[in-house]
């Protein structure tokens, strides 16, 4: 039986879209890669207005992401997410997975191409809503 925590509705992902207005951005990319989804996206997600929580996973002499400060585990960042958007490949998520369970956001997005459904399974079971291989300003355009 599937997981009401995986998300895989149209509905479902345009329900979850209304609601982010706090989202981390687990490998985001800097400036220095702004052609890249991996920081395009979540500056688009800035410009309009949902606070955007950089957690890069390189660049470590990097401060400052979109103006904001950066966090190297999502467990650092204060307060309730809304989102995890996860930029990692599908075989780096597994590393992540303890502490995106301790961090207990209401739900995690896998960007486009990425999928893993040990992880997805793992999340959804702990009670965190998660969407697999979509692109968040694409559906966040679409449904917001």
């Amino acid at each position: 039986m599937a997981s009401p925590h995986r998300l895989e509705t149209e509905e479902a992902v345009r329900d979850l879209v209304k609601r982010i207005r706090r989202v981390a951005v687990l490998g985001i990319k800097t400036e220095a890669q702004s052609d890249q989804p991996a920081f395009y996206v979540p500056e688009y997600l800035h410009s309009v207005g949902i606070e955007v929580i950089p957690v890069p996973v390189y660049y470590p002499e990097v401060k400052e992401i979109l103006g904001r400060p950066v966090y190297r585990r999502l467990v650092d960042v204060p307060g309730e997410l809304d989102l995890v958007d996860v930029f990692r490949r599908p075989k780096d998520l597994e590393s992540h997975l303890d502490d995106i369970l301790a961090t207990k956001p209401k739900a995690v997005w896998f960007q486009a191409g990425i999928r893993n459904d040990a992880v997805a399974d793992r999340l959804a079971a702990a009670g965190i809503d998660v969407v697999q291989d979509r692109c968040l300003m694409v559906d966040h355009r679409r449904y917001a």
